[in-house]
């Protein structure tokens, strides 16, 4: 693909996007949020289990 019809793409892209509205903003958060708090919530747990295992081990 050459230079100009990747920037002919590009610019295409740009004139027909939109800025969200504000439901799909909001669903996009929410979305998101749930994301972290499960990433969050994963991580949490096993390094609790990580720690609860290693005090188990030294006594």
């Amino acid at each position: 693909m050459e230079i100009a019809e990747l920037v002919k793409r590009c610019i295409r892209i740009i004139y027909i996007s939109r800025k969200p509205t504000p439901a799909e903003y909001a669903k996009v958060a929410k979305v998101t949020a749930a994301g972290m708090l499960l990433f969050g919530l994963t991580g949490f747990i096993i390094s609790a289990i990580s720690n609860f295992v290693n005090s188990f081990m030294l006594g």
